[in-house]
């Protein structure tokens, strides 16, 4: 908003500069008018850009950073397993508090181009709803919700998990699925279908399921939707499992990925 006021201000210097200062015809002065007006929201908008990247890549930074420092971790417990399986989550999940927060603290810098950035107030609210649906954070998501922006695939995904979560009207999640998937090029709708076929399962609507993965297939290849549709076909929901797709899936939180103890070997001399 602001760049957008100095900018025609600047149209209006040019303008100004051209038909009282140079004397010259009103076409040229308006001509000239638009030039500065243009060339500014350019060269601001180029700055300003390079900045909100800038400040951006922390944030990632802090969270790959810390994504490291966990495989790093399991790949430890891998050679030495921990006591329990229900100890290593508790700490991962601890482990992932920590350098979310530091990340969380990250986007705050981000307000300092509100003024600037058309959007940015809604931008920072949807990576912060991001990151506190990371940690379980419930609390803050649906304090954020009506501030985010749902345009990408993984946002509506989130939105629709969390209208189960919170028994919601399937209707609307329909609604919701269906808007996003039509925005999605292809095999950018596996996420959404795998999530809205699921859902549809759980509430005994095979159906409305078979129906979703049929349509959905029409823009995917993807094995997983692949082999549920085919469950659905045969009639055995009881084989229906979005696990193939993976930490993607199990991120909307909507299933716990199944972890197997380890076995711990001994050997005798």
């Amino acid at each position: 908003m602001v760049t957008l006021i100095i900018a025609v201000l600047f149209g209006l210097g040019g303008f100004a500069a051209a038909r009282y200062g140079l004397d010259a015809g009103m076409g040229w002065s308006v001509f000239d008018g638009i030039v500065a007006f243009l060339a500014f929201q350019a060269a601001s908008g180029y700055a300003i850009q390079r900045r909100v990247k800038a400040d951006m890549a922390k944030v990632q930074a802090i969270l790959e950073a810390g994504q490291n420092k966990l495989r790093q971790k399991m790949q430890r417990w891998q050679m030495r397993p921990p006591g329990s399986i229900q100890a290593a989550q508790k700490e991962i999940a601890e482990d992932t508090k920590v350098f979310v927060r530091e990340a969380l603290e990250q986007t705050e810098a981000l307000r300092r181009y509100r003024l600037w950035v058309p959007l940015m107030e809604r931008q920072i609210a949807t990576a912060q709803l991001q990151l506190n649906w990371m940690v379980k954070d419930f609390k803050a998501v649906d304090r954020l919700m009506p501030k985010a922006l749902f345009v990408d695939p993984t946002m509506a995904a989130i939105k629709i998990a969390r209208l189960y979560m919170t028994d919601g009207d399937v209707k609307e999640m329909k609604k919701i699925y269906s808007k996003a998937a039509a925005r999605t090029k292809y095999n950018g709708n596996v996420l959404l279908a795998a999530e809205m076929s699921w859902i549809e399962v759980k509430k005994g609507d095979l159906d409305g399921a078979f129906k979703t993965l049929t349509e959905a297939l029409k823009k995917s290849d993807n094995e997983t939707l692949k082999r549920n549709h085919e469950c659905l076909m045969n009639n055995r929901p009881g084989h229906f499992s979005n696990s193939g797709i993976g930490d993607q899936w199990y991120s909307l939180l909507l299933e716990e990925p199944k972890v197997r103890a380890q076995r711990q070997r001994f050997s005798y001399r």
